[in-house]
Parts: structure tokens; C-alpha cells; sequence
């Protein structure tokens, strides 16, 4: 048995895939929205972990590096352009997918929950991005090990 919790956010951010054929080359902009969950095999203090605290960090993150912002691939010749103009820019490793920005996301909250109280075990097993409507990716911890009863 486990259990787990979720904390939601949203946010507004541009991006472009040029490395792709099709509309997605051009610059746009999504309503992102993202949600964390956190997986215990046990509670701790009746909880996986404090939502406000781990909230805070997620949301705090989040609203500093990618909301109203532009996020690009390395060596996107947009980026210098923007970054000169005293833009918001966020270069995401690989490019900005929907996938890698679930995967962006896991690594944010994962560090976020090393600085927390939490349940032993405690780990962020899911990711799930939405950017619009109708696409979505998901990122998913492989399960951790278990002990030898």
C-alpha cells in the first residue's frame, strides 16, 4: 500500500519547437498546467507531505523561472535576441516538449522535496503537464526498490 498527494499550478508561457515540422516551429503560447504527485509507503504524522510548504516551493518556482515567460531550446537563436531585450527565458535541456517540461518539472519538484518534511520514502512519482486542452505528457519515477521483508 501507498499513498500519495497531488499539488496542481498553473501557468501562462511561451515557447517554439523549431526542430519540428509543422505550426509548432512559430513562437506561441500555452495555459500550462502541472501536477505534481508525491508518493509514501507510509504517512508520516498523518501526511506525505506538508501541501503548504511544498506548494510554496513548487509555485514559487514556477512563477519565478517560466510563468509569463518564453521557454527555448539551447542554442535557439531567439534566446540572445530576447535575454537583450530584458525578456523572461528559460532554456530547457533538450527543448521545450510538453514531455521535457514534465520531466523539467519532476527534477524542480524533486529537489524542492529534499528540502521538506516528509514521510520516509516520500518521492515524486508523477508529473503530469497539460498544454492545452487535448495534449498532454505524463513522467513517471520507475518504482523504487523494495526491502527484503
Amino acid at each position: 500500500m501507498s499513498h500519495t498527494v497531488t499539488v496542481s499550478h498553473n501557468f501562462e508561457t511561451a515557447h517554439r519547437l523549431p526542430h519540428l515540422s509543422g505550426k509548432c516551429e512559430n513562437l506561441h503560447g500555452h495555459s500550462w498546467w502541472a501536477e505534481i504527485t508525491v508518493t509514501a509507503p507510509a504517512l508520516a504524522a498523518g501526511t506525505v507531505v506538508e501541501f503548504g510548504e511544498f506548494k510554496k516551493l513548487i509555485r514559487q518556482w514556477i512563477d519565478t523561472h517560466l510563468d509569463h515567460g518564453t521557454m527555448l531550446g539551447p542554442g535557439d537563436p531567439l534566446l540572445p535576441v530576447l535575454r537583450a531585450e530584458g525578456c523572461k527565458v528559460y532554456e530547457v535541456e533538450g527543448w521545450p516538449t510538453v514531455e521535457n517540461v514534465a520531466a523539467l518539472l519532476a527534477g524542480t519538484a524533486s529537489r524542492a522535496l529534499d528540502h521538506l518534511v516528509r514521510a520516509p520514502g516520500a518521492y515524486v512519482s508523477r508529473v503530469r503537464v497539460t498544454e492545452t486542452h487535448v495534449n498532454a505528457a505524463t513522467w513517471e519515477a520507475p518504482c523504487p526498490a523494495v526491502a527484503p521483508a
